[in-house]
């Protein structure tokens, strides 16, 4: 698409907002709580509590050396698919308006949303495969002539502007399911192998993505070369090996980038925690790793202690939580503990700078998807018509992503084995405590921070949010 035609389609460019500088917290009279239930009945429920007078020698301790700061964290949410834009831009223009100011604005039942992954083309969640060059069997186009990207203009692009027009300072990061099918070794959407000849071709492919949508207002703050590189089984995918991503990246994807003057971060992975190796290969070789900004990671295998584990071998470069799903079978109070746990505390605690559960939205028979892509992938709404329904991951990123905005920092806290917990210091000077009682028992515990202390208290299986 000509980039006369991009403008005239989307005309609206979106000037950044400044966050204020962090300061140093002024005294508050009372603690903000904000609580989830296992059960359901509390739903980012508000309540304050007042500030004890001193520690109940009696309780546990949770404490939060304000002195020991890790890393800045970019965001939390969710990826926006082809389907849920599709789900989004099927509402009525009201109701879709209430839904996108709950999940990305500043109001009081907002949960501001901060991060965005996209799908590079087509993920399994599309109605239907496509690339952004795709052609008839048999020909090829190696100068990217055919590039454009008419098919996310449909829905993907005008809900992204809607959005984009509430929160300006959203980040968004882009993730291939497949190259074109032209590119491959088999020719096919699903599994096959990059074919050597086609590197530089690539490379430029993402080159040709990231200036466009530049141009429509929608920057880029990082790609992953490929979604998943080691599950060809899924529609779309490919496989790439940790030595031809490394290859990929040293000798095309990187100097394609900075010929062509491109800031956007190259984070390698994109998968699961129980190959930690894979990334390692690539950033134990520095020709590689001088063109890589990090490593992102999925939950699917593997212990989230991985992401820890390449930070220490390498903690120069950033983590990244880029994708978890809810499943139609799986149970609010199982879902709501087990997320919170690993997707949101136990990443944070092991340097992640963002936090994002997968699909945003389906329809009420889990849909739309590609032949072959996932049947059970519970969104974090469900949309049938003009009508919405909030799931459990809308919850479990909402108790973090509405007190936790972009350039907090994460604080030493201690680790209990009941009361999984993190903590933050915001750009505003804010204390942030987020923990969960996974136990089948209410808990009381201390918060200290400095010479505050709080009196907590969680009722079985309950996230809490605490805020002074």
């Amino acid at each position: 698409m000509q980039k006369s035609l991009l403008l005239l389609l989307f005309p609206a460019l979106f000037a950044c907002q400044t966050r204020p500088p962090a300061t140093v917290p002024s005294p508050t009279l009372s603690v903000h709580v904000c609580t989830t239930s296992g059960d359901g009945q509390h739903l980012l429920e508000a309540s304050t509590i007042d500030f004890a007078k001193g520690k109940d020698e009696r309780l546990p301790t949770i404490h939060i050396d304000t002195a020991q700061q890790f890393q800045t964290v970019d965001g939390f949410g969710f990826t926006l698919t082809g389907g849920s834009a599709f789900l989004l831009h099927q509402m009525s223009k009201g109701e879709r308006a209430v839904l996108l100011q709950d999940f990305f604005g500043k109001t009081a039942r907002s949960i501001g949303v901060s991060y965005l992954r996209l799908s590079i083309g087509a993920s399994d969640l599309d109605a239907e495969v496509f690339s952004y060059d795709d052609l008839p069997a048999g020909q090829t186009d190696p100068e990217l002539r055919h590039f454009n990207l008419s098919k996310d203009t449909l829905h993907l692009l005008p809900i992204l502007q809607e959005i984009k027009a509430i929160n300006p300072n959203l980040k968004l990061m882009g993730s291939p399911w497949s190259p074109p099918v032209w590119m491959k070794t088999n020719g096919n959407s699903m599994g096959g192998n990059l074919k050597p000849e086609f590197y530089a071709a690539y490379a430029q492919y993402f080159v040709k993505y990231i200036r466009a949508m530049q141009t429509l207002g929608f920057p880029l703050d990082a790609v992953t070369p490929q979604n998943e590189p080691q599950h060809g089984g899924n529609n779309p995918s490919l496989v790439m090996s940790a030595l031809e991503q490394a290859d990929f990246i040293k000798n095309h994807l990187g100097p394609a980038f900075r010929k062509a003057g491109i800031t956007t971060k190259i984070v390698v992975w994109d998968h699961n925690c129980d190959h930690p190796e894979y990334p390692l290969t690539m950033l134990n070789d520095p020709a590689a790793k001088a063109f890589v900004a990090g490593t992102a990671f999925h939950l699917y295998g593997g212990e989230v202690s991985a992401l820890g584990q390449v930070h220490d071998a390498h903690p120069d470069k950033a983590l990244y939580f880029t994708e978890q799903w809810t499943s139609s079978n799986g149970q609010f109070d199982g879902d709501l503990k087990w997320h919170t746990k690993n997707v949101v505390i136990g990443t944070m605690r092991n340097w992640s700078r963002i936090a994002l559960e997968w699909n945003l939205a389906n329809d009420p028979a889990f849909g739309p998807h590609t032949p072959g892509g996932c049947t059970q992938c519970r969104g974090a709404v469900t949309i049938d018509g003009s009508k919405n329904t909030k799931n459990v991951s809308y919850y479990i990123i909402g108790q973090a992503s509405k007190f936790v905005p972009p350039g907090s920092v994460r604080l030493g806290s201690t680790a209990l084995e009941q009361l999984p917990n993190v903590a933050f210091r915001t750009p505003e000077g804010k204390t942030v405590l987020l923990a969960l009682n996974e136990t089948d028992q209410a808990q009381t515990f201390n918060i200290n921070a400095g010479k505050q202390w709080i009196t907590a208290a969680l009722a079985a299986g309950t996230v809490g949010t605490f805020v002074w």
